[in-house]
């Protein structure tokens, strides 16, 4: 499908027929979804576009309709879908004419930079010729992006016009020009390129009268006098000579530029309030080819003339180069002074981007040189780039980071196909891209090894990354040719104080505050050593965890500032490193330290600075704790069970799994002296839950034996909970957690919350509610968000099964603020999840299977597969409730698959074969629904979840055919639970069903039967 906003909104089909999008309203919505064609819109942007000042009561609510309109109008050729923050039409931005004609600009443009005329004028006229009227008529509410095309339009042209001047164009050129600066009277360039069209075309008198208009509307409009620029041309044509088309002597490039969207619109927005721009950044990051295509895009106005000055060894050089790059070739010879006056001659009249590339090694000279020309001449801006600042007073700092994923997967694949033609990328191909910390010539340099190995080989290899990127562009400076090279020339420009501390630097793994700085390298006071790698691009300061890699993900919290090593640089720096084991030593032993010392806190209400302070220190925990079990098992134990709680709440267990196994293989089958209980946690952090593991009974095995032996209370209560969760609850363990609990507040607050869980699993309703209030209560004297968030899940479960739908989601919505705070991935899933069936079972359907969906996401991110399995479960349930059962089965038969073989998957089972056994008892199979509760039923019998026996009660009770049976299984179901469940949709259905059947007294006593005898009524047949 093709769409055009530039004029009215007009969109055919791939065959070229017209389609109708509606009226003003989905015409406005679509237009607005096209300028981000393929990405999502965010609803309140589109309330605002559509609807201007005044959107109508239920605004959402009235976007969705528009919406579903303009699906069924677009249908079958293009769909629009719904996303968490918004909608996006599906198709690619070249199918739109905006974007096409934005893309066909720009390369109009960067031909016209590179001395490419001829394919200018096609590229600019091709897009010129895709408007058919005004930008955007259709969407009123958007002035500012239809200026923005507008502008872009009369950008392109004038470059379109200045194309044409350098073919030699001229007589043809004037009427156009003639008429164009009355409707943009401020434009010089128009008034220039009017004036070389005249001059070509032998009417240099006229061209005098041009600028004669331009300088009086400036003085009456702006008070200011015409540009040097436009006065040289003046002057020119006084003299009789032609004026010279403007020109930017820059490098050619032979590749597409890649990235860097929002560093060129920021070195386009500094050069509107300074003259002195600087792009800083380690090597390999693209420096100079950012400056190339910032200076290209004439962000300034000026010519531009490019000063390349790595290959100089002398400051002194400069202004030669300088002038040579202007293209002043005479007046060389004579005292320094002589070339400054030559160099100030040259460029005080004229309006000159200087780029001055690579001026880190002689950044002294290059800073006087600088400032020298800022001063002297008003027209000269300067573009430098260098791996530390000129330290000029009014530099702007634009720094050049590694490329974000995205970006550099994108550059992967392009410089890809040039050896391998027709790739389209591979999974490993992101993990290549982090692994080279997003260095756009590292980058580079590994496509380039496509020719030879395929992208699993390539991968592999990056241990060796020097050796393996050896090989580059022949045409390039000896420095840029090869990944060792790049770094090596920024090594030579440290001083040797510098390069001891890069040195002991690469025993961090993810960056070190300053704290940690001092404490592991021995260097008192680093503070100025420090700065000057920063300034040097050898370090990045601050440095920040990364952003969340997978979908649903919670944010990384942000910790203090850190001082991070990008991991080549740190790989070349580790190849000098002396005293290795010492500085690995000192390191492990201050995360040790840290680590104790933060645990205690993770259970108050001061958790959130330390779980931050964690959360940026995992690289460094995690290559602690790999040294310690390598040389200390039994300090690697002490440092594992202090962050056991830590990754309990991030979510990471799966990342712990690894390093557990390894630990527990070096420390052997006995716990050492005194550390029983670390030994435990060890060994509970070994467990996965999966059957088809033979080890898997073994390791049970050891943690309950080695916690059974525990009679006294533990340092770590947190214990109790990991044994529970690891193992399943324990019949008769409750004395001894009264014990291991220990008396202090936090012990008790969990002392309760397990007392809750056993009497709602025993089928104890009221006493459980109980429990968990004063589990809640306890919890929130201590102030461990946490511990509040796991009984307000509970209590907001029992409103919700009361029918208490508002109670229950306040109390729900706390347990989420709490939670949310901790950015803790499990406990979110949980909480949303049961927010979802309250949402479901009040009538909410499309909002429960948006907070189903959020739960799935979030379960899969901490590895928790019983919990995807139950978020999709959920979905099953809203398809199922809504009639549609192919869905639902679809979901259910997927939330069996992701079940995990331990303690708690049996009730999870259980109550995704009772929604299989539902969904097939809807669709009129009689034999598949018996054959499934049959399965649920034979489950729960013999499972201690008296709940989820509960839930096949009810399900069996809907399906059977004699009320009186139907009704004693209703009496069973609320018997077994404790309680009733007027909350749930599919009871309350079926309770008024069956009494619809029976008389009230046969109703009550069938009813009480079966309340009476619960699990015995349940299994007759």
């Amino acid at each position: 499908m093709r769409f055009g906003i530039l004029g009215s909104l007009a969109i055919h089909t791939d065959d070229g027929v017209p389609v109708d999008p509606g009226g003003p309203r989905p015409r406005a919505l679509l237009t607005l979804l096209l300028l981000d064609a393929g990405r999502p819109v965010p609803v309140r942007r589109l309330i605002d576009g559509v609807y201007g000042d005044e959107p109508p009561a239920g605004a959402a609510g009235a976007l969705q309709s528009q919406i579903s309109r303009l699906r069924r109008r677009l249908a079958p050729h293009a769909q629009i879908e719904g996303t968490p923050v918004g909608y996006r039409v599906v198709t690619p931005p070249e199918s739109v004419d905006s974007h096409t004609f934005e893309r066909l600009c720009a390369e109009g443009r960067a031909a016209l930079t590179a001395g490419d005329p001829a394919r200018a004028a096609a590229r600019l006229r091709e897009a010129l010729d895709l408007w058919r009227g005004p930008a955007l008529p259709d969407l009123p509410g958007a002035p500012a992006e239809a200026a923005r095309l507008t502008e872009l339009r009369l950008a392109a042209v004038q470059d379109r016009i200045e194309a044409d001047l350098a073919l030699g164009g001229g007589p043809d050129l004037v009427p156009e020009l003639r008429a164009m600066p009355s409707a943009h009277p401020l434009s010089e360039r128009l008034y220039g390129q009017l004036m070389r069209a005249l001059h070509t075309a032998g009417r240099p008198a006229e061209a005098l009268t041009v600028y004669e208009e331009a300088r009086r509307t400036l003085a009456e409009q702006l008070g200011t006098d015409p540009s040097p620029e436009l006065s040289g041309m003046h002057q020119e044509l006084l003299r009789g000579r032609a004026a010279p088309p403007r020109r930017a002597r820059l490098p050619a490039q032979l590749t597409r530029f890649v990235g860097r969207a929002a560093e060129l619109a920021r070195i386009a927005t500094e050069f509107e309030g300074s003259r002195l721009v600087t792009l800083t950044g380690p090597g390999g990051t693209g420096k100079t080819r950012l400056a190339i295509e910032a200076a290209g895009t004439g962000g300034t106005g000026a010519d531009v003339c490019f000063v390349e000055l790595a290959p100089l060894t002398d400051g002194t050089q400069i202004p030669y180069a300088v002038l040579t790059a202007l293209g002043v070739r005479d007046g060389f010879r004579g005292a320094a002074g002589d070339i400054t006056d030559r160099l100030l001659t040259a460029l005080e009249h004229r309006e000159v981007l200087l780029v001055l590339d690579n001026c880190e090694h002689l950044v002294e000279d290059a800073a006087r040189t600088a400032a020298l020309l800022l001063g002297a001449c008003p027209g000269v801006s300067v573009l430098a780039t260098s791996r530390e600042a000129l330290g000029i007073t009014g530099e702007v700092l634009v720094p050049v980071p590694p490329l974000p994923p995205e970006p550099a997967v994108r550059l992967f694949v392009d410089r890809a196909r040039a050896v391998r033609p027709g790739f389209e990328g591979h999974a490993r191909v992101a993990d290549i891209c982090a692994a080279l910390d997003g260095l756009p010539l590292a980058i580079e340099l590994a496509a380039a090894r496509l020719r030879t190995l395929d992208p699993d080989e390539l991968a592999d290899r990056l241990d060796d990354r020097f050796r393996l990127l050896s090989r580059g562009d022949r045409s390039k400076a000896p420095r840029h040719r090869t990944l060792r090279a790049v770094v090596e020339w920024s090594w030579e420009l440290l001083d040797d104080d510098e390069r001891e501390l890069a040195r002991r630097l690469t025993v961090f793994n993810g960056g070190a505050t300053l704290d940690a700085v001092e404490a592991v390298c021995g260097v008192p006071r680093p503070e100025e050593l420090l700065a000057s790698l920063v300034e040097k691009s050898f370090l990045e300061f601050p440095a920040y965890p990364d952003p969340p890699a997978h979908p649903g993900a919670l944010p990384a919290a942000r910790a203090e500032g850190r001082y991070r090593m990008l991991e080549t640089i740190r790989a070349f720096a580790a190849e000098e490193l002396t005293g290795g084991d010492r500085l690995r030593d000192a390191h492990a032993g201050y995360f040790l330290e840290l680590a104790e010392r933060a645990e205690p806190h993770l259970r108050t209400g001061g958790q959130l600075p330390w779980l931050a302070r964690l959360t940026a220190e995992q690289g460094n925990l995690g290559a602690a704790q790999r040294h310690l079990t390598r040389t200390d098992p039994g300090v690697a134990l002490r440092l594992m069970a202090a962050l056991t709680w830590f990754r309990r709440l991030r979510g990471l267990h799966g990342e712990q799994l690894p390093q557990a196994r390894a630990l527990l293989a070096a420390v052997g089958d006995e716990p050492p002296e005194g550390l029983a209980e670390e030994y435990a946690l060890c060994a509970m952090n070994t467990i996965a839950g999966r059957e088809d593991d033979p080890a898997e009974p073994d390791r049970i095995a050891r943690v309950t034996a080695v916690m059974e032996s525990l009679d006294h209370a533990l340092r770590l209560p947190f214990t109790v909970v990991e044994w529970s969760l690891a193992c399943g609850p324990r019949l008769g363990a409750a004395g001894r957690a009264r014990v291991q609990v220990g008396t202090e507040p936090w012990g008790l607050a969990l002392l309760d919350m397990g007392v809750g869980y056993q009497e709602l699993f025993a089928g104890r309703a009221a006493d459980a509610e109980a429990a968990f209030t004063r589990s809640l209560a306890g919890f929130r004297a201590t102030g461990d968000r946490w511990g509040m968030a796991n009984c307000l899940d509970a209590l907001g479960g029992f409103a919700g099964r009361h029918g208490e739908y508002a109670r229950a989601l306040r109390l729900l919505d706390e347990g989420l603020a709490h939670v949310r705070e901790l950015e803790a991935p499990e406990e979110t899933a949980d909480l949303l999840r049961t927010r979802a069936t309250v949402l479901l079972h009040r009538g909410d359907a499309e909002e429960a299977a948006r907070h189903f969906t959020r739960s799935a996401a979030l379960a899969r991110t901490a590895g928790a597969g019983d919990k995807v399995a139950s978020a999709l479960r959920g979905l099953g349930d809203v398809a199922r409730l809504s009639g549609d059962t192919a869905r639902a089965r679809v979901r259910y038969e997927k939330a069996l698959q992701r079940c995990a073989a331990n303690w708690f998957s049996v009730g999870e089972t259980v109550r995704i074969l009772v929604g299989l056994g539902r969904t097939a008892a809807a669709e009129g199979d009689a034999q598949a629904a018996g054959d499934r509760l049959a399965q649920a039923r034979a489950l729960a019998l013999d499972s201690p979840d008296v709940l989820a026996l509960a839930d096949v009660a009810d399900a069996l009770a809907a399906l059977a055919p004699d009320p009186e049976r139907a009704a004693g299984l209703l009496g069973a179901a609320t018997g077994l639970r404790g309680a009733p469940s007027p909350g749930d949709l599919d009871v309350v259905r079926t309770e008024r069903d069956v009494r619809a059947r029976l008389v009230p007294e046969a109703y009550d006593r069938a009813f009480e039967r079966g309340r009476r005898l619960k699990s015995a009524a349940v299994g007759e047949r």
